[in-house]
């Protein structure tokens, strides 16, 4: 159980409230079922009352924790049950006391109210195993054959108590479910207590056969058992180190931050929480390494490590080494605006931190770039979010290093730069349909003509617009896969043919991801064909599961293939395309992207009496 905090005030938290009613119970009880026995005992009852109370301190003692959530644990209740088993609940609750007073004396660091309410814990178990006990049957003396499910059923009933009694706790200290409260520690001690049930029997089977010395059989061999699963726990951290742990830099690897990632990122995205995530690159870091050599890179690479471990310990940032010369700061609870701010503070920070050799940067100084990306409700996958923050991360180096770039910001002219570049990559990919499938490649310069026109509309800054022509130009590059013959088939296709169809997504992604640069592009590629009402492929993503540009591209896409024409379907007029975006408006389009599509096609017509994307 956890140690109270103090109070900050007069008024005791719900927490203490808890405690302060599971010891007032406790103690209510133990004078109900104790009723001051101890007064009648004989010479030998004090004598046996005196050695159990010793054999449960000495249990204490050797308390270990188990992998992997390290609750702590104790064989101290197979004492308490064997007293259940031979003697009785009073005299188990006499014991109980005795080592209440000596550990209330010793122990003077642990708080008075947390040793009051472990007390009153073990004097609920120990009555509550002991009725199940009698009234399943049991009979204390010697162990009996006979009483087997008698003495399972009382083990079950101190078991559930004693969890019951924790994860209640649990739910008022984190305010989840009891289930969840549960899970958090029931598989570490369900095999504690299997031992416990064991060990409580061997110790009665021990007293009556060998008195003390059984006694002193059964305190070495519970100690060391205890010994051996402290040792395992160790043994677990030092393996769980050695696998999470970056062995350079101290810091988290990069398997480890995946998962943490994942973790973080599902947390952000069902509580609505703000996540940022940070990549850091060291500058010139290769000018370090040919200058002074791998050795003095690896002591550079460390010292980075350990200042980033010191500059975010305060917080609840996660910090890890992805790779080479990159690291990453995991931020939950911190949106971009928070994560720039404290990103930038530690660059002017590590700037002004000395390093052996660093005066041979461009900047004399040691320096870092890095990108940040915010979680959105359009990022549906951990692997975009990294895509996004080493995107913002190329354009902080292009910047001129030393700086730091939030995903969606930046100049402008760069962007446009960029983007032109990245234009004539696309075409010069789409122009092998050319030969295949001209129409193929006709559509695609249309449908990233309405996405640069719908750009306008939707007021997108220099990332986005980037993100959504280029993923309007490239969406169908998937259909390279597709064979000639189906691809210009006039007949109608078959079922067959069409989940070969179906498949360009999922092919064009695979065709997307082998650049670097069209990484972020992939959502495009692979959602175009996704539906409003969760009845598109390849997923079935509904509503706003579906990033909202893509849902933009799906109304473009859509549009143009159904008013030009296409070998396997009728072509519609201009009127009758707005007539079906307005029928399938809320079902397989976003009605509020709908609207502003059709208000973009009306005015163009009015200013050019033609349709908005027609190419002569």
């Amino acid at each position: 159980m956890s140690i109270l905090k103090r109070a900050r005030t007069k008024q005791l938290n719900a927490g203490q409230w808890y405690f302060f009613i599971i010891s007032v119970i406790g103690i209510a009880v133990f004078i109900s079922v104790n009723q001051a026995d101890f007064f009648h005992y004989s010479l030998n009852d004090w004598t046996w009352l005196y050695a159990l109370v010793g054999a449960t301190l000495i249990l204490d003692y050797f308390t270990f924790r188990l992998p992997p959530q390290g609750n702590g644990q104790s064989m101290d209740s197979s004492v308490y049950l064997a007293c259940v088993f031979i003697y009785s609940a009073p005299y188990a609750l006499s014991v109980c006391l005795l080592n209440f007073f000596i550990l209330s004396l010793y122990n003077r660091k642990t708080p008075f109210l947390k040793k009051l309410v472990n007390f009153s814990m073990y004097v609920l178990m120990i009555t509550g195993s002991s009725i199940v006990f009698s009234v399943t049957g049991g009979e204390t003396g010697p162990i009996q054959n006979e009483n087997i499910l008698s003495y399972v059923a009382a083990l079950s009933v101190y078991f559930s108590i004693n969890v019951l009694l924790i994860g209640f706790y649990y739910v008022i200290l984190m305010k989840s479910t009891l289930w969840e409260a549960l899970k958090i520690f029931f598989k570490d001690i369900i095999v504690v207590y299997l031992s416990t049930l064991i060990l409580s029997l061997a110790l009665s089977i021990l007293i009556f056969s060998n008195g003390i010395f059984g006694l002193a059989l059964f305190i070495a061999l519970s100690a060391m058992l205890s010994y051996s699963f402290k040792q395992l726990f160790t043994m677990y951290n030092e393996i769980q180190e050695k696998v999470i742990m970056d062995e350079r830099t101290g810091l988290f690897n990069h398997s480890y931050f995946e998962s943490l990632l994942d973790t973080e990122f599902n947390k952000s995205k069902s509580a609505g929480t703000s996540l940022s995530l940070a990549m850091m690159d060291i500058d010139d870091f290769k000018k370090y390494n040919d200058q002074f050599g791998h050795l003095k890179g690896d002591m550079l690479l460390a010292f980075l490590g350990h200042f980033l471990k010191n500059e975010c310990k305060p917080t609840e940032m996660i910090v890890s080494r992805f790779g080479g010369e990159e690291f990453t700061i995991l931020m939950p609870g911190y949106d971009e605006n928070k994560a720039l701010i404290f990103i930038n503070r530690l660059r002017k920070k590590l700037n002004d931190t000395y390093f052996d050799g660093a005066e041979i940067f461009p900047s004399g100084c040691l320096s870092f770039s890095a990108g940040i990306a915010s979680h959105r409700d359009d990022i549906h996958d951990k692997a975009q979010l990294i895509d996004l923050a080493d995107q913002a991360l190329y354009y902080a180096k292009k910047q001129g290093k030393n700086s730091v770039h939030v995903y969606g910001s930046g100049s402008a002219q760069v962007h446009e730069i960029d983007f032109a570049e990245d234009v004539r990559d696309i075409e010069q990919q789409l122009r092998l349909f050319l030969y295949k499938d001209v129409n193929t490649f006709k559509h695609a310069k249309r449908v990233f003509r309405y996405a640069m026109d719908m750009s306008e509309v939707l007021g997108l800054d220099c990332i986005e617009k980037r993100q959504f022509t280029l993923g309007a130009l490239i969406h169908d590059i998937g259909k390279l896969e597709i064979p000639w013959e189906l691809l210009n088939k006039k007949e109608q296709l078959t079922s067959y043919e069409w989940e070969m169809v179906k498949r360009h997504v999922i092919w064009g992604k695979r065709i997307a991801e082998t650049n670097d640069k069209f990484k972020d592009l992939v959502p495009y590629v692979e959602l175009h064909h996704e539906r409003y009402d969760g009845d598109g492929y390849p997923y079935g993503f509904k509503g706003t599961q579906i990033p909202k540009l893509c849902r933009m591209l799906t109304i473009i896409d859509s549009f143009d293939a159904m008013t030009t024409e296409r070998p396997y379907q009728k072509t519609k007029t201009f009127e009758e395309g707005i007539a079906e975006l307005k029928r399938c408006s809320g079902s397989q389009f976003d009605p509020e992207l709908v609207e502003l599509f059709i208000g973009y096609l009306n005015k163009r017509m009015l200013e050019q009496h033609q349709p908005a994307a027609e190419f002569t």
